[in-house]
């Protein structure tokens, strides 16, 4: 498409990126100091907002119905994205809450600035060069609420990636790795109400909301010897009582639910929920099961997308491999979610020391720091140059497409039990 190739597209983008690497950069460290927590990450939006701004592109604060989502776009249509059919268009999705505790210790500052710094690299190219602009475009969007809230999928049901071909974005670790072994999730809230009663005067009296979340602990305890190696059952007693000397009437447990797939989830979620109901029935306890969060559901890996982001991940002399059974990153993403619905990549890049791992303080002490930084400045260079691919090869586009396709079709998506 257009006299000028691909590589000179990368070389300009990679120019671009060089020229901001400090605008960039004060955006990371400035995201890394202020972590909050999903659907509050104001500070975060801010800064992000403000630095596609000044670098002279509009930006919509507070999209498609989430305060702390974002979205600017370049190329094809101009500002609203509306041009002509078939254009191809693609997202770089920024990421920016952080952990409760630790902060960010997954990384999310990297996520976001290297993001915006790729889709302010492409948007350059488009603006610069009009016989790519009028048949291309690009989308940056803000999603906030990975870690638990489910953002993506909330934007998703308002229409964020409704007309968007494929959508990139790039996630530190302690490794160069093409994928993460993804999981189905479902975030479980059970709450006992019981009956209280003084502990020593009348203790017959009472009913034991804390021994039913007690009760069903040990049952889910007893359940995960029968499951299968790739599911598991994670918890924690959030409230179990204020007085030692009054029975407790209330009594919450948080869980998490998973499996390799949403398909196998489903089969195991009943049984979870059985154990939950087996502490309410031997209290004699009320229980009320609640799921505070969308289900996450497995990543569909975009093979031949992610080819090109290992091709350019190559420029920059970075190196990533398939995971194996030694070398791997296990967990969930809302990313998943969007990769049923369009072709999408969510590759690893190292920022940290082999075993300093995702979700740790020592992971959120280098995701500010040195290594950090060179997350950021070539994960954007990636994800620029692949998002150049994507809109200037066709053949890359079919294979996309066919990639795709040939995942719904074996794979059928399953959002619901």
């Amino acid at each position: 498409m257009g006299a000028i190739s691909a590589t000179e597209l990368k070389e300009q983008a990679f120019n671009y990126i060089d020229a901001n690497q400090q605008v960039l950069l004060d955006a990371s460290h400035s995201i890394h100091s202020h972590p909050e927590l999903c659907f509050e990450e104001k500070h975060a939006c801010q800064i992000l907002c403000e630095t596609i701004s000044k670098a002279g592109l509009s930006v919509e604060d507070g999209a498609y119905g989430v305060e702390t989502a974002f979205v600017a776009r370049a190329g094809v249509g101009g500002a609203d994205g509306v041009g002509a059919e078939n254009s191809p268009r693609i997202a770089v999705l920024c990421e920016y809450d952080a952990l409760e505790g630790i902060g960010h210790a997954c990384g999310h500052n990297i996520i976001g600035t290297a993001g915006v710094g790729a889709g302010l690299a492409v948007a350059a190219l488009l603006n610069k060069h009009t016989e790519i602009a009028k048949n291309a475009s690009v989308a940056i969007i803000g999603t906030p609420a990975e870690e638990g809230g489910g953002g993506k999928v909330k934007l998703m049901e308002n229409g964020a990636f409704e007309g968007i071909d494929a959508a990139i974005m790039v996630h530190p670790a302690d490794k160069e790795l093409t994928k993460m072994n993804t999981q189905g999730v479902r975030q479980i809230i059970v709450t006992y109400t019981g009956k209280p009663s003084h502990a020593s005067v009348a203790p017959h009296l009472g009913r034991n909301a804390l021994d039913a979340a007690h009760i069903s602990m040990a049952a889910v305890n007893a359940l995960r010897q029968h499951i299968r190696p790739e599911e598991r059952i994670n918890g924690i007693l959030k409230e179990g009582g204020v007085q030692v000397n009054v029975i407790p009437d209330k009594a919450v447990l948080h869980y998490q639910i998973r499996s390799d797939t949403f398909e196998n989830l489903k089969s195991l979620i009943p049984r979870v929920m059985k154990c939950f109901e087996a502490g309410a029935l031997a209290a004699e306890c009320e229980i009320e099961i609640s799921t505070p969060d969308p289900d996450y559901i497995e990543m569909w890996d975009n093979e031949p997308l992610l080819a090109s982001y290992v091709e350019n991940a190559n420029l920059v002399n970075r190196h990533p491999k398939e995971p194996d059974s030694k070398t791997f990153l296990a967990g969930a993403t809302d990313m998943g979610n969007v990769s049923q619905q369009i072709p999408a990549i969510h590759p690893l890049i190292k920022v940290s020391d082999l075993g300093v791992s995702v979700h740790t303080p020592e992971f959120a002490t280098a995701a500010g720091e040195k290594g950090g930084d060179q997350g950021v400045i070539d994960g954007a260079k990636i994800l620029a140059a692949t998002a150049i691919d994507f809109l200037t090869n066709e053949s890359l586009r079919d294979a996309v497409a066919k990639d795709f396709t040939s995942n719904v079709n074996h794979q059928t998506p399953k959002h619901s039990v």
